[in-house]
């Protein structure tokens, strides 16, 4: 058994230690071994019988929980096992919260610490009323582009043509004791910035990393974010190519507009609004990122994002609103349909990744043609085998041999190249279940 974020181990007691029992009672629970060392060895504690008298004074009156606390034995040496539930209630000691994540314990502050009492109220941060701001304050115009998303969409009834301004925010649960919520500035005030701070977009075009060529900030309210983003990428940021089918002209873009749409609706409805820092798109000439400050919900991985997966918004008030225009679904099969679109389009997935208190999603162009392939000393077999992977996704070594009538040692040595050269990654299976996909690197 090792160090990990239910266990902590302390070769003798100190005062100080309160914090981490505080910090477990406010996560997940755990366990606190008092006369083990580092490496998790018994050494022994000398004054054990009086840690068991004092401790659960100490813990009860700097703390106002109790714990469960065990004395144990091992070859002879005498040490405490603490026992810690998490508790429902925030839990203070000297009126500092703490948390335990990870392995650490971090005392919580600022806009961490209004998170963590909202959550223990059962609030979300979008859903908080805010004083001092009325329907009047809201956009007109923004209700009424609402309303004639929501019935194209059929997600709300016909008569909300008639209701009110103020009858709609009440029916889309946006309000509460008489006060607007945070979700109503975001959804439909003119200058939401006023209020929340980098309430905004920002797109760059990056010729590298450190050479940014232009850029914009994109305000208004999340709707208008949303509408106005779009448009700015795909005309200013986002090439297309030109073609002809007979008289008719056809575009092309670089990247498929409603995978990047989802990708843009994933970061406005999922944004963490509370760290005050803007949604940043970076345009390449060969990828596209795009960044939120967010995070995960607990237990949850990158992986399960790629998988069926419930719908569990990290901003409740405004997903809601957002489906009801027809923006969203609500089954949580958003990076899904964002992967589908991709290979429906011709271009690599995309990866999503968290990284530095953000959800980033990247997109790459389609690189993988005839020139490029040649450019890089190809053979025929070898481009062949990536117009194949291109549009069925996968190959595994028998498919390289039956369409390219060649030998299993031959078809090897092709797929070694081309894993070699960066244009194929491995499965890393073994034997018949072994394929090749595109890298996305």
């Amino acid at each position: 058994m090792s160090e990990n974020q239910n266990i902590e181990w302390k070769e003798s007691w100190r005062d100080e230690y309160l914090k981490w029992i505080c910090g477990f009672a406010n996560a997940q629970g755990g366990k606190i071994y008092i006369g083990k060392n580092d490496k998790g060895e018994v050494v022994g504690i000398d004054n054990a019988k009086r840690l068991m008298d004092d401790l659960p004074n100490k813990i009860v009156t700097n703390l106002g929980i109790v714990c469960d606390i065990n004395l144990l034995v091992e070859n002879g040496k005498q040490f405490i096992e603490i026992i810690v539930e998490p508790y429902p209630n925030p839990v203070n000691y000297k009126g500092q919260y703490h948390y335990r994540s990870g392995s650490t314990k971090q005392e919580l502050k600022g806009a961490a610490l209004d998170k963590f009492m909202l959550e223990r109220k059962g609030k979300k941060w979008d859903g908080v009323p805010v004083p001092n701001i009325s329907i009047a304050d809201l956009k007109k115009e923004t209700f009424d582009f609402f309303r004639k998303k929501a019935i194209k969409a059929q997600r709300i009834e016909d008569d909300v043509l008639t209701d009110t301004d103020e009858d709609l925010v009440d029916n889309l649960q946006l309000v509460e004791n008489t006060y607007l919520k945070r979700a109503a500035i975001l959804l439909f005030h003119p200058k939401p910035t006023q209020y929340i701070t980098g309430a905004f977009i920002k797109i760059g075009y990056f010729e590298t990393d450190d050479e940014l060529r232009f850029q914009d900030e994109i305000t208004g309210n999340i709707f208008e974010q949303v509408e106005k983003t779009m448009d700015l990428l795909f005309t200013k940021y986002i090439k297309s190519s030109i073609s002809y089918e007979g008289l008719n002209r056809v575009e092309k873009y670089e990247y498929p507009k409603n995978a990047v749409r989802e990708a843009l609706l994933n970061a406005v409805s999922h944004k963490d609004y509370s760290g005050g820092v803007p949604i940043q798109i970076s345009v390449y000439d060969d990828k596209l990122f795009f960044w939120n400050e967010g995070q995960l919900p607990e237990n949850w991985t990158i992986e399960k994002l790629l998988t069926k997966h419930p719908s569990k918004p990290y901003n409740p008030d405004i997903a809601n609103a957002f489906f009801r225009s027809g923006y969203i679904e609500s089954w949580g099969r958003g990076t899904i349909k964002i992967i589908n679109e991709c290979i429906q389009f011709g271009i690599p997935q995309p990866k999503f990744y968290y990284d530095m208190s953000g959800f980033w999603v990247r997109f790459r162009k389609d690189s993988f043609n005839i020139e490029y392939f040649e450019s890089l000393g190809l053979n025929q077999r070898q481009i062949e085998a990536l117009k194949y992977v291109k549009e069925k996704g996968k190959i595994t070594n028998s498919e390289y041999q039956s369409i390219n009538d060649c030998s299993r040692n031959t078809a090897s040595n092709d797929l070694i190249e081309l894993v070699n050269k960066e244009l194929l990654e491995s499965s890393g299976q073994k034997g018949a279940g072994a394929y090749y996909i595109l890298k996305n690197g």
